[in-house]
């Protein structure tokens, strides 16, 4: 874990930032974002929890990929299924072997083997989590 300082209060610490085996919240009072810093949406959603002041962890999805029981356990939490917050665009899906009537637990086990296939942004606050496109969607956890 390393420790950033808010350089309007030095004193402050706004946030821990972790980049692995930052696991699941399971209160409201604890926030992790799946993260790749690749991708625009991503950042985007990270500057948004920066701005106002969250704590949050930050878990790099595809350096530490979610296990099987995480991904069942966030499809629950996002309350969608894994196929409206999958990249289907991606070359895993066809390699997985997916198609458009895939299962649930397919498309769940293709994403725990080829974690790109998980759209980000998804920021998780205890029971609760949502995809950030658009970014503002993630309002609605905070």
């Amino acid at each position: 874990m390393t420790e950033r300082r808010c350089p309007d209060h030095p004193r402050r610490r706004p946030q821990a930032i972790v980049h692995a085996m930052a696991s699941l919240p399971d209160t409201d009072a604890s926030f992790v974002l799946l993260h790749n810093p690749r991708c625009s949406k991503s950042r985007a959603a990270r500057e948004l929890l920066e701005a106002r002041g969250i704590d949050f962890a930050e878990r790099r999805y595809l350096d530490d990929p979610l296990t099987l029981a995480e991904l069942y356990e966030l499809a629950a939490r996002l309350g969608r299924p894994p196929r409206e917050w999958s990249r289907r665009g991606e070359e895993a899906w066809s390699a997985a072997g997916l198609d458009g009537d895939a299962s649930d637990d397919a498309i769940l086990r293709a994403m725990a083997a080829h974690p790109a296939l998980i759209e980000r942004p998804i920021l998780v606050r205890g029971m609760r989590a949502a995809v950030g496109r658009p970014t503002e969607r993630l309002l609605d956890l905070l």
